[in-house]
């Protein structure tokens, strides 16, 4: 059941909420003032906290600062019949939930408990997201290289500069750009990702931007854009590099401007927001190609950020490989396998085209083959030489006889295409920029190609 610790000088208070709370199923503690309440919830951490704002010692907001300190995601509800303007907008700065106004009525406590359960829930099921996403921690590795990335975004994190994060595919950009996020005073508003490359280049406007209903055939109600969404916290922008040129431009726009409009819409909205952009791509290649526009590439890479390939930082590699074993054990709960020296110099000298997220699909699967058993060199072989396919590191395919088709040559050719991107995204375990790779294509034509044969 959930628990609710009440802080409040006034036993009546604690007295008859505390049998409200009770008679709802929760799970109430009490304390008399504000170091009482600290060291009670510091013994047991509750769900949620009600705090009174007046009480002699420490008083509510002093408790407040101090519970957010130890909790930074614990809801705090303030009480109080004598706050002010001040005394309100100061504890919403210090991280309170809401307030509530004596005398207090049931229904108005149920109500500020229950909305405070939720968004406790929510922020547990995102950190747990977050931590299967490998995105819950610092950044793995103790090599000079990752020691040089760690420190530049701890210098870069608490600015609002824009970040432009490049390096191969694998090399964990999405990780860097949420953890300059949790670096920055932005930390615990939203953090907002696009991938540029999946969205079709008729719709990045209606994504980035949003639309309003009836802006086109289609759009049968309002949507709220990516910059929308990200307002006060940090837009994420993945694969920036696969950007159209009119929606460089458009992007452009905004930066500068500080403001979007919505398709169909011709009201300016004004948006605060940082962004951080990734590309695997060379932006200044493209520059001279005429594929990305100069200016926009001076605007996002006002600090750059290089992520070294994980063949450059071998000695991270067995540091990697338990981090991916501890992730594992903590979302299945099945026990961690044994790595053996020789299992890790093999994972050591392996090149790792796919970089950290290769690295740690390989370190699942063997999770699973292995739980609880040592991993041999023998066995991590096996698994590099079906995830590697061929000595290219391409897709195995065997090519059909031209007497068997018993099709049209297009027919025999959609099969073959087919066959050959459900192969490589089998490989990739789902992972499109990976499959891509392996075909030696870029993601946009092959989400093209996936559309036109129907894969999804």
């Amino acid at each position: 059941m959930p628990s609710v610790l009440i802080v409040d000088d006034e036993a009546n208070i604690r007295r008859m909420v505390g049998a409200l709370l009770a008679t709802e199923g929760y799970d109430v503690r009490d304390a008399a003032d504000g170091n009482a309440g600290v060291a009670s919830a510091l013994a047991h951490e509750p769900d949620v906290a009600l705090l009174d704002l007046m009480m002699p010692g420490l008083d509510g907001l002093g408790a407040l600062e101090r519970l957010r300190e130890a909790y930074p995601d614990l809801p705090v509800v303030m009480m109080s019949g004598r706050a002010g303007l001040a005394d309100a907008v100061r504890a919403t700065k210090l991280g309170a939930f809401t307030f509530l106004e004596k005398p207090l009525t049931p229904e108005g406590v149920l109500l500020a408990l229950a909305s405070a359960l939720e968004l406790r829930q929510a922020r547990r099921a995102a950190r747990a997201l977050r931590e299967d996403l490998g995105l819950g921690g610092e950044m793995v590795g103790a090599s000079p290289a990752m020691l040089k990335v760690r420190e530049l975004i701890a210098r870069v994190g608490p600015s609002d500069a824009r970040v432009l994060i490049t390096g191969e595919s694998g090399t964990g950009k999405e990780l860097a750009a949420a953890a300059i996020h949790v670096a920055s005073a932005r930390r615990e508003r939203p953090f907002i990702r696009v991938n540029c490359a999946a969205i079709p280049r008729d719709l990045v406007e209606s994504e980035m931007f949003g639309h309003e209903r009836g802006a086109f055939t289609g759009a049968t109600e309002r949507r709220i854009g990516r910059f929308e969404l990200a307002h006060t916290g940090t837009l994420f922008m993945d694969e920036v590099g696969d950007l159209g040129a009119e929606a460089q431009a458009k992007l452009l726009r905004a930066i500068e401007a500080k403001e979007i409009e919505r398709v169909g819409g011709g009201k300016p909205i004004r948006v605060d927001v940082r962004i951080v952009a990734a590309t695997n791509k060379d932006l200044a290649r493209a520059v001279t190609d005429g594929a990305f526009r100069e200016d926009l590439l001076f605007r996002l890479n006002v600090i750059p950020i290089h992520l070294p390939p994980l063949r450059e930082r071998p000695d991270d590699v067995p540091l990697l490989v338990r981090h991916f074993s501890a992730l594992y054990r903590a979302r299945t709960g099945r026990p961690a396998p044994a790595w053996t020296d020789e299992a890790l110099a093999l994972l050591v000298r392996h090149r790792w085209p796919g970089n950290v997220r290769e690295l740690a699909n390989i370190v699942e699967r063997l999770a699973i083959l292995h739980a609880g058993e040592p991993v041999t060199e023998s066995h991590v072989r096996q698994v590099l030489a079906v995830d590697r396919g061929t000595p290219s590191d391409g897709v195995p395919v065997t090519l059909p006889d031209p007497s068997d088709l018993g099709a049209s040559l297009n027919d025999a050719l959609d099969g073959y295409e087919r066959t050959l991107i459900v192969r490589a995204l089998a490989v990739a375990q789902g992972n499109v920029a990976e499959a891509a790779r392996r075909l030696q294509t870029d993601r946009p034509n092959l989400y093209r190609r996936m559309k036109r044969l129907g894969i999804q």
